[in-house]
C-alpha cells in the first residue's frame, strides 16, 4: 500500500484506552508515505489517565507527525479553506463526537476540523471506539453511515459479555480503510469479529 504525498488529517477524540492502537496506525500512515496533519479533541490533548498524561499523548503524536497538534477551533477552521488535507480521520471517534458531527455541531477544534474539511466534499474515516454504540449511540453511527464522504474502520463488539453495547473499530484496518476512502468506496464488510 503507498499512500505517498497523501495529506491526512488524524483527529483523535477521548477514547484513551484506544490511543496506543491510534499511534501506531497514524506511524503505519506515515510509512506508507502520509503526511499527517495531528489534531486532538479539547479533552483528548488536555486529560491525563492511565493511558498516559496528556502532556505525553500529545508529545508522541507530534513526534510521530512531525507538527503541532491542533486543538483549538481557530486553527482547524482555515482546513478547509487551504485545502490542507486529502482525507480525514477520527481514531478514535467517541460517542460524544459523533453525535456532534451527525447533528452539525461544530463546537471544539476536531469537529471544525471535520467540518472544515468537509466543505470540500473530502472523504472523512471514522474509527469508532464507545461503550454505548449499540444503545443510545447507534442512531448517530447509523446517521453518518448514510452520510455521503463518511466512511467506517470495520468494527466489532469489543466485549460482549461484560459490554454488550461496546464497540470499537479495528485500528490495524485504518490505512487499508483510508485507502478505500479516497476512492469513494466503504471497506466491507463494516461489522466484524475481533
Amino acid at each position: 500500500m503507498s499512500l505517498e504525498g497523501v495529506r491526512i488529517g488524524y483527529a483523535i477524540s477521548g477514547s484513551f484506552c484506544t490511543f496506543e492502537k491510534s499511534f501506531a496506525a497514524a506511524e503505519e500512515l506515515v510509512k506508507a508515505g502520509a503526511e499527517l496533519l495531528p489534531i486532538m479533541s479539547f479533552n483528548a490533548a488536555s486529560i491525563s489517565t492511565r493511558f498516559g498524561t496528556a502532556e505525553e499523548n500529545v508529545r508522541r503524536f507530534e513526534d510521530i507527525a512531525k507538527r503541532k497538534v491542533i486543538t483549538a477551533i481557530e486553527d482547524a477552521e482555515p482546513i478547509g479553506p487551504k485545502k490542507m488535507c486529502d482525507v480525514m480521520v477520527v481514531a478514535p471517534c467517541t460517542a460524544n463526537s459523533l453525535a456532534k458531527l451527525a447533528l452539525g455541531i461544530t463546537d471544539t477544534g476536531l469537529t471544525m476540523a471535520v467540518k472544515s474539511h468537509l466543505r470540500n466534499a473530502g472523504p472523512v474515516v471514522i474509527a469508532v471506539s464507545t461503550n454505548d454504540a449499540l444503545a443510545a449511540c447507534a442512531k448517530n453511527i447509523g446517521i453518518l453511515q448514510n452520510y455521503r464522504h463518511y466512511f467506517f474502520v470495520p468494527y466489532a463488539q469489543d466485549n460482549f459479555l461484560k459490554k454488550p453495547n461496546s464497540i470499537v473499530a479495528d485500528f490495524s484496518l485504518i490505512p487499508e480503510t483510508v485507502e478505500m476512502a479516497l476512492k469513494g468506496i466503504q471497506i466491507q464488510p463494516i461489522i466484524r469479529q475481533l
